[in-house]
């Protein structure tokens, strides 16, 4: 360590990004702290995120699979079926605690040093900790985001009704009528879990289709799906204007094809329509970093700002606004600073909506490959033919993959299934490695499963289909 600084490595920010990057660099022997202001590590997604989304997602699955007669298929029968609010959100919050416990425990397992408190610049090599100065010769702005606002929608999280998913994962009680502005992973994930408790949902979408950035054949897919379940979906459709009172909400919607407005009463407006860099407060300035017109921080590919010794990694730098990806960068980047070498690359990383079924993507779209003129060859097989799906009685949905036309190289993998989170997985890894659908073909997976599609759909990109129907 230089005796001129504290630390070796001062991280701003506990998410997933932050508390990887400070114990991956802890263990490779740097001196290291990490500084964030929450009471608890492990950022927005940990606190009010993915985690606790995906524990009302688990909660409220279960209760519909009893209540609805999907379990009853199994024959397994249940009577009155009822829930507890108050309980769900406890057991959900149980989750929380316990796993920032374990951020904590792996710490002081590490040697990290755990800084509270508000951070921001002082110079390039200090930050002001409420006051307290701390010294590194290298910073990592590892801050995250918070939902993004639409004038007119003021957010009140504690009484409503114009809630984020901060609030939408709190509530005290099952809207009557809830709507929600933004037809992404946001909004129909949690839109899923008031729906299934009892709430009537009508989701608002900018664009003609829901989930933006997906490709196109997930998009109608889940469009058709989430509106069996219940969810009405407007697309096409923007928010012209606000009124709240008396506990509720009244939206005037506009609908782009026939520029026809309506009205729409709701006791809770969820307003997820994307998320903002955190970087106002860390007074950049001070430092010389400079941030673009949205608050991003540019990097170049290992992760560094314009300022010697700054870094940014997740959330505050542009590309793909997810946990795994800041946490990614945060590893990559701790064995960069240690004398190392590994690259990241953001276009190998997966997207995933936990509904039920769960869509995920990776690599190209094929409306990309076809605006590119990229050859390409695809295989799109149904999970009605996966006999684990038939098992769980999870068929809807499919496995689609993309191959390079001349060399079979896997590009793109689009998938719609009850753990579509899952095998995803698999075909990230395939293109990691630049494997071909011939490699994933003949390579052995296990039966019965769900990633046997993904071996399926690959004997289809070599031409030797063996469950065809």
């Amino acid at each position: 360590m230089s005796p001129t600084h504290d630390y070796d490595v001062l991280v701003i920010g506990g998410g997933p990004g932050g508390y990887s990057c400070a114990i991956r660099a802890a263990q490779l022997g740097l001196r290291t702290a990490c500084v964030e202001e929450r009471d608890k590590l492990g950022g927005t997604c940990l606190n009010v995120g993915c985690i606790p989304s995906k524990s009302l997602l688990d909660a409220s699955h279960h209760f519909e699979s009893a209540s609805n007669g999907h379990l009853a298929a199994f024959g397994l029968r249940f009577d009155n079926v009822s829930f507890d609010l108050a309980a769900m959100m406890r057991q959900k919050d149980d989750v929380v605690a316990s796993l920032a416990k374990g951020i904590d425990f792996l710490f002081k397992k590490h040697g990290v040093t755990r800084l509270k408190g508000t951070a921001s610049f002082a110079s390039p090599h200090a930050i002001d900790i409420e006051g307290k100065a701390v010294t590194a010769r290298s910073i990592i702005i590892a801050t995250g985001s918070s939902p993004s606002a639409i004038p007119g929608l003021d957010i009140d999280n504690e009484s409503g009704p114009f809630v984020d998913s901060t609030g939408a994962l709190a509530l005290a009680r099952v809207p009557e009528h809830m709507v929600v502005v933004g037809g992404g992973v946001i909004g129909l994930e949690l839109g899923s879990v008031w729906r299934r408790l009892g709430s009537k949902v009508t989701v608002i979408e900018l664009q003609d289709d829901i989930l933006p950035g997906m490709d196109n054949d997930v998009r109608r897919v889940m469009a058709k799906l989430l509106k069996t379940q219940g969810l009405a979906l407007r697309t096409a459709t923007s928010v012209v204007d606000a009124v709240a009172g008396n506990a509720k909400a009244e939206l005037t919607v506009r609908s782009s094809a026939s520029q026809s407005t309506e009205t729409l009463v709701a006791d809770t407006v969820l307003v997820a329509t994307g998320r903002k860099a955190n970087t106002r407060s860390l007074k950049l300035e001070n430092a010389g970093v400079v941030s673009d017109e949205r608050g991003f921080i540019p990097v170049d590919s290992r992760g560094a700002t314009g300022v010697a010794g700054i870094f940014a990694i997740g959330d505050v730098t542009r590309g793909p606004m997810l946990a795994h990806r800041a946490q990614d960068d945060g590893i990559a980047l701790a064995e960069r600073l240690a004398g190392g070498f590994r690259p990241t690359d953001h276009d190998l990383i997966a997207s995933v909506i936990y509904t039920k079924p769960e869509a995920a993507s990776v690599g190209r779209t094929e409306q990309e490959l076809v605006a590119s003129g990229h050859p390409y060859r695809k295989a799109l097989v149904p999970m009605s033919s996966n006999s684990r799906a038939k098992v769980h009685r999870e068929t809807d949905g499919f496995v689609k993959l993309l191959a390079e036309a001349g060399s079979g190289r896997i590009i793109g993998a689009h998938i719609v299934a009850g753990a579509a989170g899952t095998i995803i997985a698999q075909a990230v890894q395939a293109m990691e490695f630049s494997a071909t659908a011939e490699d994933i073909a003949y390579t052995s997976h296990p039966h019965p499963g769900e990633n046997e599609a993904i071996r399926e759909a690959a004997f289809h990109l070599v031409g030797a289909p063996v469950h065809a129907a």
